[in-house]
């Protein structure tokens, strides 16, 4: 038994000794990464400053507030994803609320020439739907539907919901 404690032992003391090494190489790295002169750090602050200033893009919510051409808010019944297995109902609520709204905010192409319409479901509405899991959509959601120039359609949740 003394001699497997011995083992044990120092078995410990060699990891320690790995351990402390290696920290102390990760110090002299750093150590060597924090000795470059200051002077070009400062440089290329000011120039990597200049450049996000003339980069910087717009805000995106007032794009898409312009681009809204058509916004209502739809109560959409989602009880019939009820009738449909346990392991299947989440996603079929998902169906169902897609094809509520293509057909309440009229998504068909009209003629063969154009594109069809993108329908976009929000990350909010989509986690609201599977929050209880796949087996317990809610029976219905209150949703908020936007049209934007090209005519697609995203779908947020309504204010206070």
């Amino acid at each position: 038994m003394d001699e497997k404690m011995e083992k044990e032992k120092t078995e410990t003391e060699e990891e320690q000794v790995a351990t402390e090494q290696s920290m102390e190489k990760n110090e002299m790295l750093e150590k060597e990464e924090n000795e470059e002169p200051l002077e070009i750090k400062e440089e290329l602050t000011e120039e990597a400053l200049e450049a996000e200033e003339e980069v910087k893009p717009p805000p995106r919510e007032e794009e898409l507030e312009e681009d809204i051409i058509e916004e209502r808010v739809y109560t959409v019944p989602l009880r019939k994803a009820w009738i449909s297995p346990p392991n299947k109902r989440a996603p079929r609520a998902i169906r169902i609320l897609k094809n509520f709204i293509v057909r309440h905010m009229k998504l068909e192409p009209r003629g063969e020439e154009e594109e069809p319409k993108r329908l976009i479901v929000s990350n909010e509405v989509n986690e609201r739907i599977w929050s209880r899991g796949i087996e317990k959509p809610p029976r219905k959601i209150r949703v908020r539907a936007a049209k934007d120039k090209e005519g697609n359609v995203t779908i947020y949740l309504a204010e206070g919901d």
